[in-house]
């Protein structure tokens, strides 16, 4: 007998969306989960849901969107994943988490902590590519005030 309805806070720890239920349960008091297509409801962990609806997850900076196409309450393993739900994220959100990957190292805001270790390598390279290129780092001030 398959079931007809299943909580969302269930469904998406089931479906590995989440590591634990109490994550998913918070994600949904937090407002990060959403039903619906077009016109997107906020999801409490108690609200149900059936084959067919569409689940907006937001962690922040992406917003995933999966349909359901079969319910269950029992946590799967990852290889029967897409036979219970099928990931149609628009590429422009995968984009967005690129973006956000690359601009971890360029847009570190000062004095958040010490650079880590490939930081201090990528440093290290830059700075003995130009010192390998013959960058003439010494410059003489007093030449410019003789003339």
């Amino acid at each position: 007998m398959a079931k007809e309805e299943v909580r969302i806070d269930k469904w998406t720890w089931a479906m590995r969306i989440f590591k634990t239920r109490t994550i998913a349960t918070e994600a949904c008091k937090k407002g990060r989960i959403t039903i619906g297509e077009n016109n997107p409801v906020i999801a409490k962990p108690s609200r149900t849901i059936k084959v067919g609806d569409v689940i907006n997850v937001r962690k922040p900076p992406v917003t995933y969107s999966f349909r359901v196409k079969a319910l269950t309450e029992n946590r799967l393993g990852a290889k029967l994943v897409p036979e219970y739900m099928e990931n149609i994220t628009p590429q422009s959100q995968y984009d967005l988490l690129d973006v956000v990957k690359i601009s971890g190292f360029i847009d570190r805001r000062k004095g958040l902590g010490r650079p880590t270790k490939r930081d201090a390598r990528q440093l290290a390279q830059f700075t003995q590519e130009a010192y390998d290129d013959g960058w003439d780092f010494d410059f003489d001030f007093d030449d410019e005030d003789d003339e």
